[in-house]
């Protein structure tokens, strides 16, 4: 875990720092490191979640917004010569026109990405937006794991009933292509962030 955690920390040896931004394919990075996408409905937390994962390098700027739909292009963050990870636009409310094709276009023509990070909301549950999302990655079989976001802002009740149907949905609706564990996280509270960094 500690290994884990020190891989999101800046060094002279691991240079921690956004990238670029692309709309379109000639516009991705020119490299061979591994990649990791996070996508998910729109304030859904996406951009929030990789600056908790960054917490420990302040000095990197990450975009948060509390309006829906702020992510319009897909971000690429450099960790050292480990690793990106990539902020996807997020889809439902506002989304980028096209969305679906310029999302399945990425995760197609991406060699190096090893796995994609579906974001749920804990509060508001699995949407129908989410659900077209996981047809997607079935239908490109695209590895995926799911993580629940805004824990801290879902009531017990509320978050064990959304995680119950979202684990039975997995169940018997999502491949093998799904990792079998749910990450549960809070951008706020620090939860569960070190175990998804271990995971990443």
């Amino acid at each position: 875990m500690q290994d884990a955690e020190a891989m999101f920390e800046a060094s002279r040896l691991n240079k921690i720092a956004f990238l670029k931004s692309a709309v379109r394919k000639d516009q991705y990075p020119d490299h061979e490191l591994p990649e990791v996408a996070f996508m998910g409905r729109s304030n859904v937390g996406k951009s929030s979640l990789i600056k908790a994962l960054f917490s420990r390098v302040p000095t990197v700027e990450v975009r948060t917004s509390k309006k829906p739909g702020h992510t319009k292009t897909i971000n690429f963050y450099g960790v050292g010569k480990r690793f990106c990870i990539v902020d996807m636009p997020g889809y439902g409310f506002n989304q980028p026109k096209e969305f679906a094709r310029f999302a399945s276009e990425f995760l197609t023509s991406r060699s190096n990405i090893r796995r994609t990070l579906l974001l749920l909301d804990g509060e508001v549950g699995f949407t129908s937006t989410d659900e077209d999302a996981v047809e997607m990655l079935e239908t490109l079989r695209v590895p995926y794991g799911l993580v629940i976001t805004k824990i801290d802002k879902a009531r017990d009740g509320q978050l064990l009933n959304n995680l119950v149907f979202i684990q039975d949905l997995r169940d018997k609706r999502m491949s093998t292509l799904c990792f079998p564990q749910p990450f549960l996280v809070s951008s706020v509270t620090m939860e569960g962030i070190a175990y998804l960094q271990f995971f990443i």
